[in-house]
């Protein structure tokens, strides 16, 4: 059976090429460094005629730089912190709030008023105040629950 002779660097640039095509079908974002390198490696075997063995090496050595480097530049700017570490946790962001009490609030629950929207809110030993009555403003200590109205 004889194959079809192709040189081993538009070997690279097809490997390559179907790797940034597997990058828009995969989810993540890896395949585009490894198809970054494959691609370099085929040129650079097609410009210096580099015998097989210096083709694989030089691809492990830009696949390890290409994400070393690329990965390290994106994922760095793809999950921005913020000083704010309620900033998605609403129920914590009302932690040491000033809340009006609409309904008394004991043990069994109660109405307070945040902002503009009613909450259920809960009192008694593990929460202060112990009880609340109706009309009374008071700052929020603890959470029970989440659950809106």
């Amino acid at each position: 059976m004889t194959g079809i002779p192709i040189e081993p660097a538009w070997l690279w640039l097809i490997g390559g090429v179907l790797l940034l095509i597997a990058e828009l079908i995969a989810p993540g974002f890896f395949l585009i460094f490894i198809g970054a390198a494959g691609i370099a490696t085929g040129l650079l075997a097609l410009l210096l005629h580099l015998p097989l063995a210096l083709q694989l090496a030089a691809f492990a050595v830009l696949a390890i730089l290409a994400v070393r480097v690329g990965g390290r530049r994106f994922y760095a700017s793809r999950y921005d912190f913020t000083p704010d570490p309620f900033l998605n946790d609403r129920a914590a962001r009302l932690l040491g709030q000033v809340v009006v009490v609409v309904e008394p609030v004991d043990a069994h629950g109660g109405r307070v008023r945040v902002g503009d929207s009613e909450w259920s809110a809960r009192g008694g030993p593990r929460w202060a105040p112990p009880s609340a009555p109706a009309c009374h403003s008071h700052r929020r200590s603890g959470l029970c629950s989440t659950r809106t109205p």
